[in-house]
């Protein structure tokens, strides 16, 4: 799997997204107006990255295939940002905890070594 550095990566033109997803280039740019997608531009080159693609398949799968109104969409996609958000700082706070942890307990070994 890519890593997240080469996800975000601007690679693919509007013409072959729209291709890869079985969409008219209209629909992506549309997303794009509704603030549900944001390629990058170059110049008037709009490039989606793997995550830009990965996003629009799900908006995709959810429109199409579970019914979702774009308003439902964009909620579910704030709502998902969150979620991830907060997965990320509880990971932080787990890795500051095990590096607390771990000086605590070096601090106990050494304190039994000085007693002996």
């Amino acid at each position: 799997m890519a890593n997240i550095k080469n996800k975000k990566q601007p690679l693919y033109m509007i013409s072959v997204v729209s291709e890869m997803l079985g969409v008219h280039p209209q629909t992506l740019r549309m997303y794009e107006r509704e603030g549900l997608i944001t390629p990058r531009r170059m110049k008037r080159l709009r490039l989606y990255s793997e995550e830009d693609v990965e996003k629009l398949h799900l908006i995709l799968s959810l429109t199409r295939e579970m019914g979702v109104n774009k308003a439902g969409v964009d909620i579910i996609l704030r709502m998902r940002h969150r979620l991830e958000a907060l997965h990320n700082e509880m990971d932080d706070m787990m890795n500051a905890l095990d590096e607390h942890m771990k000086h605590d307990f070096e601090e106990r070994i050494k304190r039994i070594f000085e007693e002996e």
